[in-house]
């Protein structure tokens, strides 16, 4: 089977998957926590090997180990994406009026993060100034956009990504 593996015959990679699919998914959900997001990580992790030119080769190891490396690797890509999201987003959400209209704390942060807020696309930028600043709901930004539901969320996410790259170098510098 890991000579057709490395041949790339469809039948190997589903046989692959079927013989180490729990062993895969063990080893994702011990690296994210989550059954649903192991889950993600396993088939995206077959799947980019399927869209590699050469995923593997025996002298790179036995199947089973490769794969393995490969969903582990996978997953801490995907906590450190998640990780840097998730920072992105508190500080977004720092910038946001409080219910009972108070600014953030920390003016040098919110700064910051306006500067870099002002970076982004302006399609971008309108989508994450609704969902931040005025707190609506993906659905009801399409809404008001009259977008695809499907678009804002990926201007969002794109734009989320864009602002925790830019907002990483700073956070670094301050010690933070």
């Amino acid at each position: 089977m890991a000579a057709a593996f490395a041949a790339r015959e469809r039948w190997a990679f589903s046989e692959a998957y079927r013989r180490h699919a729990s062993l895969l998914y063990s080893t994702a959900y011990n690296v994210l926590g989550n059954a649903d997001d192991a889950k993600d990580c396993v088939a995206d992790a077959i799947a980019r090997l399927w869209r590699a030119s050469h995923p593997y080769s025996s002298a790179r190891g036995n199947l089973r180990n490769f794969l393995i490396v490969c969903v582990r690797n996978e997953a801490i890509s995907r906590l450190r994406r998640h990780t840097r999201k998730s920072h992105a987003e508190e500080r977004l959400a720092g910038l946001a009026p409080e219910r009972n209209g108070a600014e953030a704390a920390d003016p040098i942060e919110r700064d910051r993060v306006r500067r870099a807020v002002l970076t982004l696309p302006p399609d971008q930028r309108v989508a994450i100034a609704l969902a931040y600043y005025a707190a609506k709901t993906h659905r009801e930004i399409a809404a008001e956009l009259r977008e695809p539901l499907g678009t804002i969320k990926s201007r969002i996410k794109l734009a989320l990504r864009k602002l925790a790259s830019a907002l990483e170098p700073a956070a670094g510098a301050n010690g933070r």
